[in-house]
């Protein structure tokens, strides 16, 4: 049997006592896995054995699978191996308000706890890819909470600094990844649970779109926004995760179908592309000094792979957040603790019940008027990001004290979620990835969210984020020596090349614009064309066409297009014209109008006036 040598440290990235024993990353151990240098009996066991005793000090799990628990799964892999499952033997942690079959699940409330018969979907699955689960996470009761000290079985501290807290309300989801446990883990996010405990610990949080990742078997927090989110070290592991699970559930009805462009193959490498800051104004750094220079930086690493930033009015995305525990979404939170508050007060910490108190007196007409405002707000939000490839925010504007937080629990659990609530009641897509190390050594981490269903978009750009700062470890002092993506990232639009009449101000500009098209460049394509004038019009169609010799090079206009209205787009594109690959002046090939050769019999050759606009000219 092997075993992986736990005595051999590699030493903690921010210099402290905590260090990772082994690689836990996916390519990593599969590598270990394949190789034979290690096998999950061993593994496993020598983790539980870790987990058991961090426990004590840090709090991070409820309950920690037993050998006889563990087994069923290790059992399972013995006739498999790293080829046929894509997570052999791959360590988990499960935060535990999401059910694993057998283990009781809590919400941490003793009071309000139950052994399920049947694992929540989104474990059935990792299960059935060879994912192994080690234990259930602690967290802030009920999931209301972003500090993760709001909890009956112990405070979750910080995995770096102890004066500090692991951040909730998956806090122990993400210290069992920070600290050399699981190679991943499962928290929830309502209103920022998998991204500011990210940001406290040096990860990468994903909180997908919602209905993306199956909440089927997860206790409901507000089950009209929560999401099922992953804790890894880099967004490559994330990525690779997400497409592995998303998926619509029979089980689900909130689940969603998840569009071909966000699929796995659409994390890639980035083009240039323009993200959305907010205005100097709009910051919120609650006094931290450092803040404002580690933000500016990390505007300045998105720029280097290739964003130009823009600022924008960041009031209507704060002002939608102030509803979450302002408005009557709080009641929704009622809806699954109140039968126990009511029956059993002290059952429900007290911090618990003070936000929920006014819950009961939520009304139907208070829900609606929420409503119409939160729909005016994401009205403002959608058409700010219509015009942009993501926002980037801080995570947190300031990260708290244990101190602090014993002080003013309510407010400085606000503070936390300044730059996080409002995410899932307007619809977005959000990746925390790491940015900095502030000078007490504490991680500091940014923000990037854009529309629904950008996920692997998203992950996109925070890999590009974490290669550009390659000074910056991962967790367990490990360094991003993974290949980069191969391919190009891909989003909800699509470019397209056009070279006549659609171009900007000609007659039919408006079958883009009021598709929500959005005008990216004006270039020339590659030397390889002829272009032509097609017979018959009104209007005056251009056929271009690609050439093996005596070419030229055609002015062109590229445009985003979002992908939903693709098809209507291309089914009105009359014959011989269509849809192909067109390659620009840089090398580029991208989606553009071409013309079949048999189009242009008739046709009046006009190459040499270099494009569309200088024929028009010349009639």
């Amino acid at each position: 049997m092997n075993t992986p040598q736990f005595d051999q440290a590699l030493g903690d990235p921010f210099g402290h006592s905590l260090s990772h024993p082994f690689d836990l990353r996916l390519d990593a151990l599969l590598a270990a896995y394949r190789d034979g240098r290690i096998e999950p009996r061993g593994l496993i066991g020598a983790l539980r054995t870790r987990a058991l005793a961090l426990n004590a000090e840090y709090r991070l799990f409820i309950h920690v699978l037993d050998e006889a628990e563990l087994e069923p799964y290790l059992a399972a892999l013995e006739h498999q191996s790293p080829a046929d499952l894509p997570l052999f033997g791959t360590p988990f942690a499960i935060k535990d308000n999401i059910d694993l079959a057998g283990i009781p699940t809590t919400a941490a409330c003793p009071a309000f706890a139950y052994t399920p018969a049947r694992s929540a979907t989104v474990v059935e699955r990792l299960v059935a890819l060879g994912a192994i689960p080690i234990g259930k996470a602690n967290l802030d009761q009920f999931a209301t909470g972003l500090n993760g000290t709001r909890s009956p079985y112990g405070a979750c501290r910080n995995a770096v600094l102890p004066d500090y807290p692991a951040g909730g309300s998956s806090a122990g989801s993400a210290l069992a990844v920070a600290l050399g446990v699981a190679s991943f883990a499962l928290g929830t996010d309502t209103a920022g649970s998998g991204r500011v405990p990210a940001a406290f610990n040096n990860l990468v949080g994903t909180k997908p779109s919602r209905g993306l990742l199956l909440t089927a078997g997860v206790v409901p927090a507000c089950r009209t926004l929560d999401c099922v989110t992953f804790f890894t070290a880099t967004a490559s592991e994330a990525s690779r995760l997400l497409g592995l699970c998303a998926g619509l559930d029979a089980l689900d009805p909130y689940s969603r179908h998840n569009p071909s462009w966000n699929h796995a193959a659409a994390f890639g490498t980035p083009l240039p592309f323009r993200f959305g800051v907010p205005r100097p104004a709009d910051l919120e750094f609650f006094g931290c000094t450092e803040g404002p220079a580690l933000f500016a930086s990390a505007i300045e690493r998105l720029r280097a792979i290739g964003g130009e930033a823009v600022e924008i009015d960041f009031t209507p995305f704060l002002e939608a957040a102030r509803l979450l525990y302002e408005g009557p979404w709080v009641a929704e939170r009622y809806s699954v603790v109140g039968p126990l508050m009511e029956r059993t007060p002290d059952a429900v910490l007290p911090v618990i019940r003070a936000v929920l108190a006014k819950a009961p007196g939520a009304t139907a007409v208070q829900t609606f008027e929420a409503q119409y405002r939160l729909q005016a707000y994401k009205a403002r939000c959608d058409a700010l990001l219509a015009e942009l490839d993501c926002v980037l925010t801080p995570t947190i504007g300031r990260p708290v004290t244990l101190a602090e937080l014993a002080a003013e629990p309510v407010l400085r659990n606000s503070d936390l979620g300044h730059y996080t609530n409002f995410m899932n009641l307007l619809d977005y897509a959000a990746v925390a990835v790491p940015s900095a190390v502030m000078k007490n050594a504490l991680p500091w981490g940014v923000t990037l969210f854009g529309r629904a269903f950008t996920d692997q978009y998203l992950l996109s750009l925070a890999d590009a984020f974490q290669r550009v700062q390659a000074e910056l470890p991962l967790t367990g002092g490990h360094t991003l020596d993974t290949p980069r993506p191969v391919g190009r990232a891909q989003h909800d639009r699509l470019a397209i090349v056009v070279c006549g009449a659609h171009l900007q101000g000609l007659p039919l500009n408006h079958q883009l614009t009021t598709r929500g098209a959005r005008l990216l460049e004006r270039t020339v394509s590659s030397p390889h064309y002829r272009l032509y004038a097609l017979a018959g019009g009104p209007p005056l169609r251009p056929g271009m066409v690609r050439v093996a010799e005596d070419g030229c090079a055609i002015e062109v206009e590229v445009w985003e297009l979002p992908a939903a209205e693709f098809g209507s787009f291309l089914a009105g594109i009359p014959s011989p014209l269509g849809l192909g690959k067109v390659e620009l002046a840089d090398g580029r090939w991208e989606i553009g109008f071409i013309c079949e050769p048999s189009g242009i019999a008739g046709a009046t050759e006009i190459s040499h006036f270099g494009g569309w606009r200088g024929y028009l000219a010349s009639r």
